[in-house]
């Protein structure tokens, strides 16, 4: 392998470095505004701000109601939801005014990461700096992010038809999106600042699969929480390790709504994501335990598991805390956050188990 002398002569090669690490420093700016916009969206979430904006106006609205009779107007849209009719009808404007700015806040920020994104990434294709095989990957996430804010519409009214919530469905596959965005813009950042040896020695066959696994109960575990958040199931059952001293929740499975109970009924979602949590646990001390017992693992497989079976034990403690506190909203964003970084770590040990592979 060739390597970089601290010697004059090497000014050339450090210089053909350059912009692949300024790629990637961009990506992992990206990405923190991405894990930030999960924050707001949870904040968003959370506290039922979600259907305050009626209006979708994608390349103006930037600014929010700046007089009263601005502030009247867009009230009076709301007033005209069912979650309004239903669930808020003596709300004041300036309580609107409070759930409206988190809406707000969550547009601006995407409408923010677009630009941060997409201004840099022309300037770097422009000027021929971005890395070989990097190109395509680079356009599929511009694409990925201008179809986010249209999936993010698209769930929100789904709340403005007879419901006061939006549909659960659409909500996972929002944030799942999310996660798939975040995930993508790291792998991508890690190949570039973070790359592997070639000829690092590999780890065992099944010792990277079960990795794999892990990774894979991570994200269908995060995918069961927004079906919980979609329906408020995090309310039902406040008490652990049991759901109203039942091992198994009465009410999981309803005849007249058949297999989609699995993702209709508060009690299933509840704890299918419980039980999903425990496997996921599972699988990641089992990761641990086995790298244990390798003793030439590489150091930096060695430290992302570790890293990764730290991180699942405190998502874990923050789950029951959540659960416990009646979701109560700092501990819920922490939860959230804590979900995030769960994944990115699983997806860096994955990275390190793959090795040299792309």
């Amino acid at each position: 392998m060739t390597t970089l002398s601290n010697t004059p002569s090497s000014a050339p090669a450090a210089t053909s470095t350059a912009a692949p690490r300024a790629v990637g420093l961009w990506l992992c700016a990206t990405a923190f505004m991405v894990f930030a916009m999960m924050i707001i969206g949870a904040v968003t979430r959370l506290t039922e701000s979600g259907l305050s904006m009626v209006e979708w106006r994608p390349l103006m609205g930037t600014l929010p109601p700046l007089t009263t009779a601005e502030w009247e107007r867009v009230f009076d849209l709301y007033k005209q939801t069912s979650q309004f009719r239903l669930m808020n009808s003596g709300m004041s404007l300036a309580e609107f005014q409070q759930i409206f700015f988190w809406e707000w806040f969550h547009r601006l920020w995407g409408r923010t990461i677009g630009i941060v994104y997409a201004l840099p990434f022309f300037y770097f294709l422009i000027r021929g700096r971005i890395p070989a095989g990097y190109k395509r990957h680079l356009w599929t996430l511009l694409l990925l992010g201008a179809a986010q804010g249209v999936i993010g519409m698209w769930m929100v009214r789904s709340g403005f038809v007879d419901r006061i919530e939006v549909s659960q469905y659409r909500l996972a596959i929002h944030l799942g999106m999310a996660f798939f965005i975040l995930g993508y813009t790291v792998w991508l950042a890690l190949g570039l600042l973070a790359p592997i040896e070639a000829e690092r020695k590999p780890v065992p066959r099944g010792f990277r699969r079960l990795g794999a696994w892990a990774h894979g109960f991570i994200f269908l575990t995060i995918l069961y929480g927004a079906l919980v958040a979609g329906l408020n199931a995090g309310f039902l059952y406040n008490d652990w390790p049991f759901m109203a001293g039942q091992v198994f929740p009465d009410g999981y499975w309803r005849s007249d709504l058949g297999w989609t109970s699995l993702f209709e009924t508060m009690e299933a979602v509840q704890f299918n994501h419980r039980i999903l949590a425990y496997v996921t646990a599972g699988s990641v001390a089992l990761l641990w335990f086995w790298a244990r017992r390798i003793g030439d693992l590489p150091p930096r497989v060695r430290l992302s598991v570790n890293a990764l079976a730290a991180m699942i034990v405190i998502q874990i403690l923050l789950g029951i805390s959540t659960l416990m506190s009646v979701v109560a909203l700092p501990l819920a964003v922490l939860h959230q956050a804590g979900a995030a970084f769960s994944f990115c770590i699983a997806l860096w040990c994955l990275k390190e188990l793959r090795g040299g592979k792309a």
